[in-house]
């Protein structure tokens, strides 16, 4: 059985990319927890999306459910800004690609990063 690419695109599979981070290991880089976090839209994960966000801009946890008909589609990483494993903020613009109601759309983004208690969070 072949294992299942991760959502986030980086080329590797699911077990080897983003699954340790959403079973609560640390993402060594502002990057990773960006596709992390896409990954977790994709998989429908939004108790890890709660879980990534600063407790200072968090939104409750019943706003992080899916909207129904989203597809994801795939991520592209434009720019990274520091976010290294030395760095405490790092800024990742990424574009996410979506079909919702038939219609193909985009979310272009410049996401700001935070170490908080030693993990990266949104």
């Amino acid at each position: 059985m072949q294992a299942m690419p991760c959502p986030c695109q980086s080329g590797e599979s699911y077990a080897n990319c983003c699954q340790a981070l959403h079973q609560g290991q640390a993402a060594p880089t502002a990057e990773a927890l960006m596709r992390s976090r896409y990954s977790a839209y994709v998989l429908d994960d939004a108790a890890y999306l709660h879980r990534s966000w600063s407790k200072q801009t968090r939104p409750p946890k019943k706003s992080l459910q899916q909207t129904a008909g989203q597809d994801w589609q795939g991520l592209r990483i434009v720019a990274t800004e520091q976010g290294g494993l030395d760095d405490k903020e790092g800024i990742v613009e990424f574009i996410a690609y979506y079909r919702h109601a038939g219609q193909d759309a985009q979310l272009h983004e410049r996401s700001r990063f935070v170490r908080e208690n030693g993990r990266w969070v949104m």
